[in-house]
């Protein structure tokens, strides 16, 4: 029986080996030739990139899945919306599948604050805070043209996770055998076509399996 994988939040990461989904409203415009020339497209997606919304449900059976992977794409969902994602991501995967994702770790951008303050060099150290953690909103979009770009991404974080409270969210799903993971370390050949190794620096990485 052939093993499905899926990756959500794929941008523009989609190989072959992987059912690669992504919910940017850009993905829906590059799959309507005629809307797109009306409005502006910032990206150009893959061919074989399914749109897929992992808080709505991706189109994917229960239980199906041996595989599923994100990298720097829960940070992007509010709080309530990340708890549905990790809802129906472990109702896709069989029992005993793999879940691994990436989110940027904000516990180490809180230290780095804290050190520059602690050192007396924390003039501008708030403004890197928000820089680095894209908490913040350094200029409201102004004109027809920047507001719909804007409307088209979701380029902010709305929610920033550290390791503990990571990894106490997906215990509290059902996932088990919670774990810290490094790059390439699944065990399952599979996660090398999906993993890049500079989306684990400065973030949190967990592995789980259903």
């Amino acid at each position: 029986m052939e093993k499905l994988y899926v990756q959500y939040g794929c941008g523009l990461c989609a190989p072959d080996e992987w059912l690669n989904f992504d919910a940017s409203p850009t993905l829906r415009i590059q799959k309507l030739p005629l809307i797109e020339i009306i409005l502006p497209r910032n990206v150009t997606f893959p061919a074989n990139v399914k749109y897929g919304d992992i808080i709505t449900g991706l189109p994917v059976n229960s239980a199906s899945c041996d595989g599923v992977y994100c990298s720097h794409t829960l940070e992007h969902l509010s709080l309530v919306d990340f708890r549905k994602a990790l809802k129906n991501t472990y109702d896709i995967l069989k029992p005993g599948g793999i879940f691994r994702c990436i989110v940027p770790d904000l516990e180490h951008s809180a230290r780095n604050y804290i050190s520059a303050l602690d050192k007396g060099v924390g003039d501008t150290s708030s403004i890197t805070f928000m820089s680095e953690t894209m908490l913040g909103l350094k200029e409201r979009p102004r004109g027809v043209k920047n507001i719909i770009s804007r409307l088209m991404g979701n380029a902010n974080h709305l929610w920033m996770w550290d390791s503990k409270s990571l990894i106490s969210e997906l215990k509290n799903v059902g996932f088990t055998n919670v774990r810290i993971c490094k790059y390439n370390d699944s065990g399952d050949a599979m996660f090398q076509y999906v993993e890049d190794p500079n989306r684990f620096i400065h973030s949190v990485a967990v592995h789980c399996t259903r």
